[in-house]
């Protein structure tokens, strides 16, 4: 791990405007730098980076923070990682050791997992796995990729996985839990029996659950997958993301695909930049996961009717995300890993490159089972690309789209614009109902969150809070500030950037630190500002005081304390701020 020490010596030598315009164009503007905000749909320059004090703020979604803080989230990695990918650029040397962060939570089931993995492992690997590894060297997957993907092998009884997990005494319910064992009539047996296993990783690597494949004859299901648990949830992950993301970075493509198989051969092939789905759509966790790769998207589903349908779907989800997928439909073999075998790699690779975009895919595809020689399919054809149409923000692509089919099928320009006008009228007035409530956030909570951000910027404005206030009654601000204090004792001076990469490993006010930051306005820390918001906290926090006397003079039965009480009661009125 790195000492606090070293963080801030990488972050000094990094200049924040050159990393950043390695991953956006910045321009110049007076004394700061302007860019497209990566962190939301942003279509004008409303990111703002601050060379003097290497800081970077959006004035539209409020994402803010130092060059480690935008590298982490524009990579989608933790903050050591991050601290690391910035020394890489800069050609920092690291004394310490940076690993890819592992989930500290659920310890136990992760272990659990882990192991189970080298019993499969040691399965396909004893003379007991000969059948299946033969089986497996006949799919052309040799012992490298075996190895690559650390594929396994659940036998029979007499090899029980749950045997060995329990003399390692781990109890029966976690194997249950985990999907590894089922009970019955009294007996726990093995979920997975003579099938070859692959496992499935979480974004960080650690194994989470896995797929059995039957290798024989058998009538039972092909594939069985774990069920979901504590540690596996399909809709979280993409297969394989833990392996492809380093390509997906360096080349900025990513290739979805529809199964395992697909992704394993794709990669072993050298096509590394490849995840596959854990369902038949995309959910919003994984669509969050794609958007936060900032890469090209290229959906390459089965030559198939299933294949085609999931490529419209899923497609219509990015795009409802504001993304722009790309297309490739495969013809002859079934999926990407039937044509490798079939038609070879650079096959594959050639019409990876002569994909289309989702709007061209769609075009033909609304032209399914229709005779567009008929009127009535002709019309049903448009109307579907128009009503398509008004999901599209961009009038650049809608206008194109109406002239190009206008000329096509002889249809009116104005007719068609007409049509998609009152599609439009539709749409707005479905979505006109739908208020996000407001979020009342009170004038004291928004003075605490004001003191802390002029505390974090500048030690004039600490010494005035220890002169005039001293402390917060809540723990979330008060954690904060004495985290601040603490940084400004021990350092003789504080910015924002370098408190941000102090904090970064304090977890319990890391967030509530960095909500401040991001939702702070103010442009100018005026000491005159500085007061008012203490005079509100201050007042708010008397009044608190007081209404605690109250109860405590209410309820006591001494009457020596309840003097007491009153008197202090008295003293804090005394010193109160405006009429109570």
């Amino acid at each position: 791990m790195l000492t606090d020490a070293e963080i801030e010596r990488i972050r000094k030598s990094a200049n924040i405007v050159d990393i950043i315009s390695s991953y956006i164009p910045l321009t110049q503007k007076g004394k700061n730098y302007f860019g497209v905000c990566p962190f939301h749909e942003d279509h004008s320059p409303s990111m703002s980076v601050s060379e003097e004090k290497q800081i970077y703020k959006c004035f539209s979604c409020g994402a803010a923070g130092n060059v480690f803080t935008f590298v982490s989230e524009y990579e989608n990695v933790k903050f050591l990682e991050a601290v690391k990918i910035v020394a890489d650029k800069c050609g920092i040397p690291i004394n310490g050791v940076i690993t890819r962060s592992k989930s500290k939570n659920n310890i136990l089931e992760y272990d659990i997992m882990a192991l189970a993995l080298k019993f499969y492992q040691n399965n396909l690997n004893s003379k007991e796995g000969i059948e299946a590894k033969k089986y497996l060297h006949e799919r052309s997957l040799d012992d490298e990729v075996i190895k690559e993907f650390s594929l396994g092998l659940a036998l029979g009884q007499d090899y029980s996985l749950n045997k060995l997990l329990l003399t390692k005494n781990y109890q029966a319910a976690y194997l249950i839990k985990l999907g590894l064992a089922n009970e019955h009539n009294g007996y726990l047996n093995d979920t997975f029996k003579n099938r070859i296993m692959f496992p499935i990783h979480n974004l960080e690597g650690q194994v989470i659950g896995f797929t059995g494949r039957i290798y024989h004859d058998s009538d039972q299901a092909k594939y069985l997958n774990s069920k979901e648990s504590i540690i596996f949830k399909k809709g979280q992950i993409l297969f394989n993301y833990h392996r492809a993301i380093k390509e997906i970075k360096r080349k900025k493509e990513v290739i979805i695909v529809e199964g395992n198989m697909d992704a394993i051969r794709m990669y072993a092939s050298g096509i590394k930049n490849v995840v596959a789905l854990m369902g038949t759509s995309l959910t919003k966790e994984q669509v969050s996961i794609i958007k936060n790769m900032r890469s090209k998207i290229i959906l390459m589903f089965d030559n198939d009717d299933a294949g085609e349908i999931a490529t419209y779907q899923n497609g219509t989800i990015l795009e409802e995300a504001g993304l722009s997928p790309l297309c490739v439909r495969l013809s002859g073999p079934k999926d990407p890993d039937e044509y490798i075998l079939k038609k070879g790699v650079q096959a594959l690779e050639e019409n990876i490159k002569k994909h289309t975009s989702f709007l061209e895919f769609k075009l033909k595809y609304f032209k399914k089972d229709k005779d567009l020689s008929k009127v009535e399919d002709l019309a049903s054809y448009l109307k579907e690309i128009i009503k398509d149409l008004k999901n599209i923000s961009d009038p650049l692509t809608e206008e194109l789209t109406l002239k190009k089919i206008s000329e096509e099928y002889q249809v009116s320009l104005d007719t068609l614009k007409q049509v998609l006008a009152k599609e439009n009228i539709k749409k707005n007035s479905l979505n006109e109902p739908k208020k996000l409530a407001k979020i009342n956030i009170s004038k004291y909570d928004k003075a605490c969150s004001n003191i802390i951000y002029f505390m974090m910027n500048d030690g004039i404005f600490i010494e005035m809070f220890k002169k005039e206030l001293g402390y917060f009654n809540e723990k979330k601000y008060r954690s904060i500030a004495n985290e601040i204090i603490y940084y400004y004792e021990i350092n003789k001076k504080i910015d924002l950037a370098s408190f941000i990469s102090f904090i970064s490993t304090k977890e319990y006010i890391y967030d509530d630190a960095m909500a401040i930051i991001k939702n702070n306005k103010i442009a100018t820390l005026e000491m005159d500002n500085f007061k008012e918001f203490i005079l509100v906290a201050k007042k708010e926090m008397m009044r608190q005081e007081i209404n605690d006397l109250k109860k405590q003079i209410a309820t006591t039965l001494d009457a020596n304390e309840e003097l007491a009480l009153a008197s202090k009661l008295l003293e804090i009125k005394k010193g109160c701020v405006g009429n109570e």
